[in-house]
């Protein structure tokens, strides 16, 4: 048995004169949680799509488990499932007719154990008799997940799964993953969530349908050059403004009230200091200036910026 639960090899897929999906080629292991990230309108979802067999491509080859995800439909269907941006769950159904409905399309008929197992794990059986429409944002998503895996997937397609979903509710998604994890199943995950995709085996980085790189999100943060140096100061623009023509400043990304600097000199460890020097000669009033760990969105927006 192949090792490789999903293969792209050189797949491009466009949409009159758009190409969403452009040439990328990606392996994907047995038992791995792979993260599909970038920025909306790069190219994420269509190519979930894609390996689902929901669109064709115009180039190229796809397989999921062995199997040619347009050719051979079914059979990709019985051993993936598909969690959409809009899973449709029907309103006027209570949690156990949804699951029933889709053990029901997938041509199972003995699935209560499986059900009452999926119920247990999302802690949805006391709601089982609710309907859909009476249930919070992130009981939805649960139901949902229900749902995609009562037909037992080898492999689970997820297209931003916590978009909209608040941190609670995301946190107890993800731990129900990781139990998914640990009983071998491949997750294949588009996120806008940088932090999420760190918990990922590996990641891909995709924008304007290309592939930029795929690697483990250590290997990501190490490979990027220079050091994050964390500022905090107000005024904050007059701040960035003051650090732009600073040498050794290679760019400059804020997150809310800090801003991130990247520093590229030759002299790493007197970054912070000659950046506090530079705001303070310009009057500009310094709170906070430390050396951090590099984030994968450090890593992307380096990425996106210099190809």
């Amino acid at each position: 048995m192949s090792d490789t639960a999903v293969v792209l090899d050189r797949v491009t897929k466009r949409f009159g004169t758009t190409v969403a999906v452009n040439d990328v080629s990606l392996e994907i292991r047995r038992g791995e949680m792979f993260g599909l990230i970038g920025p909306d309108g790069a190219g994420k979802t269509t190519t979930i799509r894609l390996i689902c067999g929901l669109l064709r491509a115009d180039a190229g080859r796809i397989g999921v488990l062995g199997a040619d995800p347009i050719r051979q439909h079914a059979t990709v269907t019985g051993s993936a499932g598909y969690f959409s941006q809009r899973f449709s769950l029907y309103g006027d159904l209570s949690i156990d007719e949804n699951i029933a409905f889709f053990a029901e399309i997938h041509g199972l008929t003995d699935f209560g154990a499986r059900r009452d197992r999926l119920l247990d794990m999302t802690q949805l059986t006391p709601f089982r008799h609710r309907l859909a429409d009476r249930l919070s944002g992130g009981m939805k998503q649960k139901l949902a997940l229900a749902c995609t895996l009562v037909h037992e997937p080898q492999v689970i397609l997820l297209d931003e799964p916590t978009t909209g979903v608040d941190p609670v509710s995301r946190r107890e998604f993800w731990k129900l993953l990781s139990e998914f994890l640990a009983q071998g199943i491949t997750i294949v995950m588009a996120t806008p969530y940088l932090d999420e995709a760190e918990r990922c085996s590996r990641v891909g980085l995709l924008s304007g349908g290309t592939l930029l790189v795929v690697d483990t999100p250590q290997a990501l943060r190490d490979g990027l050059p220079g050091v994050i140096i964390e500022v905090l100061a107000q005024p904050q623009h007059e701040a960035i403004d003051a650090l732009r023509s600073l040498p050794g400043v290679a760019d400059i990304l804020s997150f809310g009230e800090r801003v991130h600097v990247r520093w590229t000199d030759s002299q790493p460890g007197t970054a912070a200091q000659q950046i506090e020097r530079r705001l303070r000669e310009q009057g500009i009033d310094v709170a906070g200036i430390r050396e951090i760990p590099a984030s994968l969105e450090d890593v992307f927006i380096n990425r996106v910026a210099v190809p």
